[in-house]
């Protein structure tokens, strides 16, 4: 007797057809979740934040009780908002006394002067600005017309100087330093030394509470040894990507998990405050780490 096969082609297909809906599941999937971690990124590049710190010292006269300092820094060009719109609003908003600009207002790969001074055009008119240049200054050819422009707005710029902000007859000290990759090569180090050498230029009358703007945090211990009361720096751009229970990955000067990558740090007398900074350092992205206004408020010790 003679026996048949019959090849069943019905379950055959829907078995293919099984698979082809389990590949399209996985690769729907995947572009889903591939969408929504670049949009997230996207947002994190761009959605600016206020973080503020109250920084206390039986130094801080009672007159500057709630002295406000909005703090700035790392703008390398960046545009947060139609022609830094959202930036400057915030700016606004927090009602600072004094505005600092702690470095790297501009880019020295692609330099647009124009977007850091209708930046500052705008800030003055919201408080007193005060800036120091950071390293992308000190690269830029153009870094004196800069500094001349600033001027001209009404931009304080401290090139290794001090200035005496006082109110109803009491003072504190506010200084500002260039940057040392003016005076020596960025990657070769010797920057704490010049930085050393520059602060103990400086002279404090009275004992008068201080602070110092300059650009890099890693010379936390430098600035400790001199004594300085408070020092806002940028530089790090919060280590670039942040891993949660970790910070910063990578920050210039520092190499892999910087240590001074963001927020506050003390040591005895001595407190200082990184801003993460508004634009990337250099990468194309940040990650976990969103554009940063830094607002301190000092508050006196009866």
């Amino acid at each position: 007797m003679q026996g048949y096969f019959v090849r069943n082609d019905k379950n055959k297909g829907n078995v293919m057809t099984k698979q082809r809906k389990k590949r399209l599941l996985f690769w729907s999937l995947a572009a889903v979740l591939l969408a929504a971690v670049v949009i997230w990124i996207a947002w994190g590049n761009t959605a600016l934040e206020l973080n503020t710190f109250t920084v206390s010292n039986g130094k801080i006269p009672q007159s500057f009780n709630g002295f406000r300092i909005a703090h700035v820094s790392d703008l390398h060009n960046k545009e947060i908002g139609k022609d830094n719109e959202s930036l400057l609003e915030m700016l606004k908003q927090a009602a600072p006394d004094i505005i600092v600009i702690t470095g790297d207002l501009i880019d020295s790969r692609r330099t647009d002067l124009e977007i850091a001074l209708d930046f500052a055009e705008e800030a003055v008119k919201i408080a007193p600005c005060y800036y120091v240049t950071g390293n992308h200054e000190a690269r830029l050819e153009k870094c004196e017309e800069l500094k001349a422009s600033l001027r001209e707005l009404g931009v304080v710029v401290l090139e290794d100087e001090q200035v005496v902000l006082t109110r109803d007859g009491e003072q504190i000290t506010l200084f500002g330093i260039d940057d040392p990759s003016f005076e020596t090569e960025y990657l070769l180090g010797h920057a704490d030394e010049v930085v050393d050498s520059k602060l103990a230029g400086f002279s404090i009358e009275g004992g008068s509470y201080t602070v110092l703007l300059s650009h890099r945090p890693e010379l936390f211990e430098v600035y400790a040894d001199h004594e300085v009361n408070l020092v806002l720096s940028g530089h790090a751009h919060g280590g670039q990507f942040r891993l949660p229970f970790v910070g910063g990955l990578f920050a210039p000067n520092q190499g892999f998990f910087p240590k001074y990558d963001a927020g506050l740090f003390s040591e005895g007398d001595t407190n200082m405050i990184v801003s993460r900074g508004l634009k990337s350092g250099g990468l194309l992205f940040r990650l976990n780490n969103r554009p940063e206004l830094v607002l301190i408020e000092l508050k006196g010790i009866e």
